[in-house]
């Protein structure tokens, strides 16, 4: 099963219906199909073929489907990345991908000329605009379509996802058309109660997991996929409002953005009946807000990765009665909590989750690393997917994440979860973000440094925010140094840059402890 041929389907069972609206432009799934057949035939006579990896650097648009997808019709293998990498990051995913095709938006042509010297043999494909040097997306899309070359079932793989890197170098994640389809065709659909009647709002970009979860519901279930190309409250309103949206996902920060808007006039967005709440340390108060303005609204949440897909799923009443849980095993998901010889730890204690969904590949675990033969077999070592998180479970088989592994502070012989301490702090009134690290201390080994970000009035200085967390977690938990920031420094996907923060905090200490770091012990 291929998701090309899943589009195709619905260009027959329901041609007329809406597959896509991006601002101002609609597409139908005829039109969708039969574009995607151009595409892909324009592509096939510049030798674009199985096995071939294309890189995307778009904004969201039509364009983004159409060549995804004819990509996907070829056996080729896509390579989405956000527009908002730097060039020496593009660089890097293109020469670790080694691409044959390069599609980019007219618009960044400055950002791939340094790309020419160091890749040799790259065709070059324009969207919105003509590029010297490259061949124009438009131009390509007039081709009649031709003869496409017939797919061997042993070919799978779709696309490379790279992961987040915030303590290295991005690794390219291989995830094949069966990990989107049982994911978000099935285990979603069953999950969520989603369906082909589903109008989907997508206010992120498609290069983005989420943003991409979203239009793979969408296009799989045969519903009609909406996206706003650029992020403004007022837009996302009138788009929820004008085409009736059903199904939206959002993070803490879009939630909190939007959610002023949605109070003033509820009935704006009476047709939502399906939220994804996503993203890290959610608070209960948003979501609590959002059932009060939207009461036929259910909420769902889950735990997910690049690598590992869909792991656990929280429904609607368990937001509430397990708030600090990422939910249960999705079915057919099994989930073991290791210690560092990978032998499983009681319940209640925490340790690394690893995750066995079948060969991987073959359901919603990633088939490996691209050219990283011996960093697959790591992850995978024993059979399991090792995701690199801290967590335990509960009696009842509730999970929850303590931490990244790389992110635990060890301070005095006691183990500190960055996480427990940042939803504490985050839980505070007039708080907008934070992040917590561990920084070097002569006596401890390591200290507690929290970066707050303050909303505009009414922010807790650094006593209240320590004296807080004392009164709600052990006291050797609470930051020892507090940071108010404007902004937490995020990659391309949105991940906090820990290590940045690392490096910031020490400096600060180390230079200006009494100027810019409030200490309080």
């Amino acid at each position: 099963m291929r998701l090309e041929n899943i589009v195709a389907a619905h260009a027959q069972s329901k041609p007329d219906k809406t597959a896509i609206v991006c601002d101002s432009q609609r597409i139908t799934y005829r039109d969708l199909h039969a574009s995607i057949q151009q595409m892909a035939s324009a592509l096939a006579e510049r030798g674009v073929g199985q096995g071939d990896v294309v890189v995307f650097y778009l904004p969201s648009s039509i364009e983004f489907v159409q060549m995804l997808y004819a990509v996907y019709t070829l056996g080729a293998v896509a390579v989405p990345v956000t527009t908002r990498l730097s060039e020496p990051e593009l660089a890097y995913i293109c020469e670790d991908s080694e691409p044959k095709v390069l599609v980019f938006d007219a618009a960044e042509a400055n950002k791939i000329r340094g790309l020419l010297d160091g890749l040799a043999k790259l065709s070059l494909i324009s969207v919105g605009g003509g590029v010297q040097g490259a061949e124009n997306f438009s131009d390509l899309l007039n081709t009649p379509p031709g003869t496409l070359p017939e797919i061997s079932v042993a070919n799978d793989d779709c696309m490379i996802m790279y992961t987040a890197g915030t303590t290295g170098k991005p690794k390219g994640a291989i995830v094949t058309h069966a990990n989107i389809i049982i994911q978000h065709c099935y285990i979603n659909a069953v999950d969520w109660g989603i369906s082909g009647d589903d109008r989907y709002l997508v206010v992120t970009p498609l290069t983005h997991r989420t943003g991409f979860a979203r239009l793979s519901n969408s296009l799989t279930l045969g519903g009609t996929i909406v996206v706003v190309g650029k992020f403004d409250p007022d837009l996302v309103i009138d788009a929820i409002e004008k085409e009736k949206i059903t199904v939206f996902g959002m993070v803490p920060t879009i939630c909190r953005m939007v959610l002023p808007h949605i109070e003033e006039n509820p009935s704006r967005c009476a047709s939502l009946r399906r939220i994804a709440v996503t993203g890290e340390a959610f608070p209960v108060g948003l979501k609590k807000r959002l059932i009060e303005a939207l009461p036929n609204l259910k909420l769902f949440s889950f735990f997910a990765q690049t690598e590992a897909g869909g792991v656990t799923s929280l429904s609607h009443e368990e937001q509430f009665t397990h708030a600090e849980s990422v939910g249960r095993p999705s079915a057919g998901v099994e989930v073991k909590i290791v210690d560092d010889d990978d032998n499983e730890v009681e319940t209640g204690t925490v340790g690394e989750l690893t995750v066995r969904v079948g060969e991987p590949g073959r359901y919603v675990v990633m088939r490996g690393y691209y050219n990283r033969p011996e960093q697959t077999a790591e992850a995978f070592k024993g059979g399991w997917f090792h995701t690199g998180d801290l967590a335990y479970s509960d009696e009842d088989g509730y999970l929850y994440i303590a931490d990244r592994k790389k992110d635990m502070i060890l301070s005095g012989g006691f183990n500190i979860f960055s996480k427990e301490v940042e939803q504490v702090i985050i839980g505070m009134e007039s708080v907008a973000d934070a992040a917590v690290v561990g920084v070097p201390d002569e006596i401890y080994g390591e200290a507690v440094a929290a970066f707050v970000v303050s909303e505009t009035s009414g922010a807790p200085d650094a006593e209240q925010i320590i004296a807080h967390c004392k009164d709600l977690i052990a006291s050797y938990k609470k930051p020892k140094y507090v940071f108010f920031i404007d902004d937490l420094p995020r990659n391309s996907l949105g991940k906090v840059l820990k290590n940045d923060l690392r490096e910031s905090a020490a400096t600060l200490i180390g230079v200006r402890v009494g100027e810019t770091a409030r200490e309080v012990s």
